[in-house]
């Protein structure tokens, strides 16, 4: 990721139109993976609201299952190119 420049990456495998699997590592910030990213969620929301993809309005990520902190985020998604994406969800704390 550092020799490319990357930040963060988002792994998703999709399940349904809307219903998304993510991974996202963010080694760069010291986080091998993290359990529940809004960002990426806002993100991923905008991104299918421009390519036209049939979300419905919103759709639900599931992350943190294989590190043991599952979160359910949920993205909604307006119909105006530009417009916010509201991210909201569930997860656990993480005991350090």
């Amino acid at each position: 990721m550092q020799h490319q420049g990357l930040t963060t990456i988002d792994l998703l495998y999709i399940e349904t139109p809307r219903k998304f699997h993510s991974r996202n590592a963010f080694a760069i910030g010291g986080v091998l993976e993290d359990p529940a990213t809004c960002a990426a969620a806002a993100a991923l929301g905008g991104y299918l609201r421009d390519i036209g993809w049939p979300h419905g309005d919103a759709i639900d990520i599931v992350q943190g299952e294989d590190m043991g902190a599952p979160s359910l985020l949920r993205a909604e998604i307006g119909a105006t190119l530009g417009e916010g994406i509201r991210v909201s969800g569930t997860t656990r704390v993480i005991e350090v």
